[in-house]
């Protein structure tokens, strides 16, 4: 017996010992959330073509259009954060996705172009909540040298999401006959999503399923202050600048892909809604296998004894460089060539976009975390804004998408001359308020 229960004891010690690794289903539960996300907000992407013709608008109509989703995502990064940091992501993300599965749903009754604009108001309003509430979590359950990984798994659903639409988006239709039942693809996938959610997330510390190992992986940064940090504090720092610029200038370019790509296709390849899938697939494809690339990137050369600073811009460097031969893309004559370039630039773009966002949690601690991410989300958004004014202003003034790919595949070196300049370093920041 005595031998049992030391047998039974050391059991237990190694159980204890070894972590649960439950962060991984949590950031499992980020890359399901974010890919339901992006299946909501690519469905207009694959309908481009078909929206035109039933709502009989032009292409700066189009970008007023998608100008509405980026004033209210807009507006809801700049607070989202914020609430985020005073609620807790268990409770504004779960909200957050209800608002924007309510807003997709009302799309399929717009009958006007004002009421589709304001149902893709609300839409952008609850998905401003999906990526400030994931980097938090991923700061409060991952210590720094595994963040940019997670961030990248997490991203991935963005991919995936997309891929997913041009796939189902013309199987619906064509079943039902009405562009408007695409727009009920993703309910029931969110409403199972809130149920987990709301089952399985705690902070880690109060976690059930997670042991003590764990834990200690988890803070094996240090234990730091919980205390909130007002925006004033955070804007008094260049590093918070330097992720705002970065996103400003390349945020946008994504939006234009996720906004732009079946049109663009149509206009100057004749890619119809039928065919429209397979390319946009190529294209999101690529795009998830470098949201992990990038992410994995820098977190390799971390391991290997690089600084952060170097591991961080070394990766965003490369992405960027990669992302230069898409200014090609509206001259190349073949859809394919132009599909490829593409796809490049997205995975390049995913990529510098899994890094930028592991910045925030690189230079702030954990609980100023949402609020730098929203903020700097913020100014994505507003970068959003002017691509889809520039985007509707110059292909309707002159019948090409030269003007507006030739912008996508330069920005890139120019947010990393600006974080360079900014966080030259990336020294982590001190609060006074801490």
């Amino acid at each position: 017996m005595a031998q049992t229960d030391s047998a039974s004891g050391l059991s237990q010690t190694v159980a204890q010992d070894r972590p649960t690794n439950f962060r991984w289903v949590i950031c499992g539960l980020l890359f399901y959330a974010t890919t339901v996300n992006y299946v909501d907000r690519s469905v207009l992407n694959v309908l481009g073509s078909r929206l035109r013709d039933a709502f009989r608008w032009n292409a700066v109509q189009f970008g007023h259009v998608n100008m509405a989703f980026f004033a209210a995502y807009t507006v809801g990064l700049f607070s989202m954060g914020w609430l985020i940091d005073r609620w807790g992501t268990k409770i504004v993300y779960s909200v957050a996705m209800s608002v924007w599965t309510l807003a997709a749903v009302s799309t399929s009754l717009t009958r006007t172009i004002f009421q589709f604009a304001l149902c893709r108001f609300f839409l952008g309003l609850g998905e401003s909540g999906n990526f400030p509430a994931a980097i938090k979590t991923v700061a409060e359950w991952f210590p720094q040298r595994q963040r940019a990984t997670a961030t990248g798994i997490f991203n991935s659903g963005s991919n995936v999401g997309a891929l997913l639409a041009p796939w189902l988006v013309p199987i619906v239709v064509a079943h039902y006959g009405s562009w408007r039942a695409a727009f009920f693809i993703t309910p029931p996938l969110a409403i199972f999503w809130i149920i987990l959610w709301s089952i399985l997330y705690r902070h880690p510390e109060q976690h059930p399923l997670v042991n003590r190992a764990e834990l200690n992986f988890i803070d094996s940064d240090g234990v730091q202050s919980k205390s909130k940090v007002p925006w004033t504090e955070i804007l008094r720092h260049r590093q918070a600048w330097a992720i705002m610029a970065g996103k400003f200038l390349t945020d946008p370019v994504w939006w234009f892909y996720n906004t732009w790509m079946g049109l663009f296709l149509k206009d100057v390849f004749g890619v119809d809604l039928k065919h429209v899938g397979p390319p946009l697939i190529l294209i999101y494809l690529m795009a998830d296998l470098g949201s992990i690339g990038g992410g994995w990137f820098s977190s390799s050369l971390l391991k290997k004894g690089w600084s952060a600073n170097a591991a961080r811009k070394t990766a965003m460097f490369t992405c960027a460089m990669a992302v230069l031969p898409v200014c090609l893309a509206p001259k190349v004559g073949h859809e394919w060539i132009a599909v490829g370039l593409i796809g490049l630039a997205t995975a390049a773009h995913q990529g510098f976009s899994a890094n930028i966002f592991t910045l925030a949690s690189d230079m702030f601690p954990k609980r100023a975390v949402g609020s730098v991410t929203g903020l700097a989300a913020c100014c994505g958004g507003i970068g959003g804004i002017i691509i889809q004014e520039i985007a509707g202003t110059t292909t309707q003034a002159t019948g090409s998408y030269v003007i507006i790919f030739c912008i996508a595949g330069t920005v890139y070196l120019l947010a990393v001359v600006l974080l360079h300049i900014l966080a030259p370093r990336l020294t982590p920041v001190q609060l006074s308020v801490d």
